[in-house]
């Protein structure tokens, strides 16, 4: 019988070699960008890039829609359920209403929704604490900052906006107690997302009351903003994607919210059958939040500053420092 062992050893070795990776599941994604467009070079640009990813790695096409207004958000999700799209990426918060309605009527259909929370067993909601990766620029903002007033550009003046301000504000205080936030928010209504020149507008009245660095949280207004602050040798903070190419040698850096990991992610997960509903939190510790030194910036930021921010970078991590979240009670204290 020993004579029958070597053959049918390499036999089940050759077997085991020849056999097939575990299939993974074929999936038809899609995305619902928020208004603003695709090419917004901040946060719907982000989600982009994670889609692009994922295709380039799977050859996997991903269906998009990017709506004009608000009033099509509900009637895109539907279409996309019916065409039988899954999963499903809506981007913004303010695509919850119509998503929690859409992913009701189709339980078996995967949402995931970026910057709000929808409690469905069918809906993965991931949000960020923009508060931290806000603080950190404000660290860099308050070291480069000559003057001692510094900018702060929102677009729709919301909760989350504030989030953004207030962790900014905090970061400023920690390297600089005695520097001073001037701020203005766009607008009160979605088009504050979409107004480039308002921007830039809202930017050149803070630079005449002294401020020399000013950070954009303002979607494709904040184009404008940038745009402002490099006409008047001034520097820029980006926000959302890199920003910091769009300007080389004026952007002191852009707060990195990892938007483009929520789709790609969303879509990975899919594929591998290991899709998941629920909240996800991203921030410093998690990876979903951060701040931009490459090429275009790198002359500005000294081995002194990045490492008083690396310093605070760690220490919000270990949770020596908390940074004051504003939605957690609509205030920066």
């Amino acid at each position: 019988m020993n004579r029958w062992i070597g053959p049918l050893v390499a036999l089940f070795a050759a077997c085991a070699l020849a056999a097939p990776a575990v299939a993974q599941t074929a999936i038809k994604p899609a995305i619902v960008y928020s208004t603003g467009g695709k090419f917004d070079k901040s946060f719907n640009e982000g989600v982009s890039q994670g889609s692009e990813k994922f295709k380039k790695e799977t050859g996997t096409a991903v269906a998009e829609f990017e709506p004009t207004n608000e009033t099509q958000f509900e009637q895109a999700h539907r279409r996309f359920a019916q065409r039988g799209q899954d999963p499903i990426v809506a981007v913004g918060f303010s695509q919850g209403v119509a998503l929690e309605k859409v992913a009701k009527e189709f339980p078996n259909i995967h949402f995931t929704i970026i910057d709000s929370v929808v409690d469905l067993p069918n809906v993965q909601s991931v949000v960020f604490k923009e508060h931290e990766g806000s603080f950190l620029v404000g660290v860099l903002a308050a070291l480069a900052s000559k003057s001692g007033k510094i900018g702060f550009v929102g677009g729709m003046d919301i909760p989350l906006i504030r989030r953004f301000q207030c962790g900014f504000e905090q970061g400023i205080k920690y390297a600089n107690p005695s520097a001073e936030l001037i701020s203005n928010m766009t607008g009160t209504t979605p088009a504050a997302w979409n107004d480039p020149g308002r921007g830039a507008e809202l930017a050149k009245g803070q630079f005449d009351r002294g401020v020399d660095i000013v950070y954009a949280a303002a979607g494709s207004t904040g184009i404008g903003v940038l745009q402002a602050a490099k006409d008047r040798g001034k520097l820029g903070i980006g926000v959302d994607s890199n920003q910091n190419y769009l300007h080389p040698g004026t952007m002191l850096t852009s707060m990195l919210k990892r938007v483009d990991l929520a789709a790609y992610n969303s879509f990975k997960a899919a594929q591998a059958g290991t899709w998941k509903g629920g909240t996800q939190v991203l921030g410093l510790k998690e990876g979903g939040v951060d701040w931009a030194l490459d090429k275009d910036n790198e002359k500005l930021i000294t081995p002194e500053m990045k490492a008083k921010v690396e310093a605070a970078k760690a220490d919000i991590v270990s949770g020596k420092i908390v940074v004051h979240d504003y939605m957690s009670n609509n205030s920066c204290k």
